[in-house]
């Protein structure tokens, strides 16, 4: 596996290229949002999958405001100093989500290290609003890491989220530089702690920011070993001028490789692919997981019986 080198003048690849979408769905989330005045990580972050999304009636709610108090390298995000949690945002998230007739929400978030709880608290409201709202719904949070607040994070696995989310993003040596307030063996360890409390957990990595196939093969070990079940990856794409540069892109065939080595490790579902990201068909992942480990139940049952 060998990625190209991206030059500061380099054109994207023809993969890297698409239409933008549009539809009658596409508007209708954009009046829901705004009715609700929500914020999307799919406007926030500059996703390159907003438009899809939208044109399929869904959208990644980003609760607690649009100012991260971080400012990682790879981030479109702002950061700064973050406005008072509004009060209504749980039961706001949940008519949104009501009113677009989601059958799998994903919530994620700006980091809060100005919150004395990180904002642990604002996510179980939230979880608990949709669910009032939505009887059937499956909910994903995608999380920050609470500045190493492990209390943070237990309030959050109490909400008994249907999947749980946290983002690996990039490989431990580039952490310093692409993560400097965040802590890779940390990250792990929030995964670790959410697997052993029965949750079913998903990460995400970018590539292209100067990694080597050594290290992802390491990095989606560590994963492993930490008990996560899904995996997305996808190629970073520098959002803003003043985000880091892309380092290299990878080919269609290279993302093949990486997912074929994700399922030969034990990921549940893998997605991994130019544009996909942390959210990414979040329904299909979880719900074709599960899917998997019925099946996979099944045929060990069988196994018995006849044994």
């Amino acid at each position: 596996m060998v990625a190209s080198k991206a030059g500061i003048t380099d054109s994207k690849p023809s993969w890297l290229r698409r239409k933008i979408a549009g539809g009658s769905n596409f508007g209708r989330v954009a009046s829901v949002l705004t009715a609700e005045a929500l914020n999307t990580v799919c406007v926030s972050a500059r996703c390159p999958n907003r438009g899809e999304c939208f044109s399929a009636g869904t959208a990644t709610f980003m609760i607690m405001g649009n100012i991260c108090t971080r400012n990682c390298a790879f981030c479109a995000v702002d950061s700064g100093i973050p406005l008072p949690l509004r009060e209504d945002e749980p039961e706001a998230v949940a008519r949104a989500s009501m009113h677009l007739n989601l059958e799998h929400v994903v919530v994620t978030s700006v980091t809060r290290d100005d919150l004395p709880d990180g904002g642990s608290e604002h996510f179980v409201k939230t979880i608990r609003s949709i669910r009032t709202q939505l009887k059937d719904v499956t909910v994903e949070v995608l999380t920050p890491d609470f500045n190493g607040d492990l209390k943070a994070v237990q309030k959050v696995l109490e909400g008994r989220p249907d999947v749980f989310n946290h983002n690996i993003e990039t490989v431990e040596r580039l952490y310093p530089d692409i993560r400097p307030k965040a802590s890779y063996r940390r990250s792990l360890d929030i995964l670790r702690i959410a697997s052993e409390r029965g949750l079913f957990t998903k990460s995400g990595l970018m590539v292209g920011l100067g990694e080597t196939e050594e290290e992802i093969t390491q990095t989606l070990l560590d994963l492993r070993e930490s008990g996560c079940q899904a995996l997305t990856v996808g190629q970073y794409l520098q959002p803003k001028r003043d985000c880091v540069p892309v380092k290299m892109f990878y080919s269609l065939k290279e993302f093949e490789d990486i997912e074929r080595m994700g399922y030969k490790m034990g990921f549940a579902c893998v997605f991994s692919g130019p544009f996909v990201r942390s959210s990414y068909k979040a329904e299909q992942a979880f719900k074709g997981s599960k899917t998997i480990g019925k099946q996979e139940n099944d045929i060990k049952e069988e196994e018995e019986n006849v044994g």
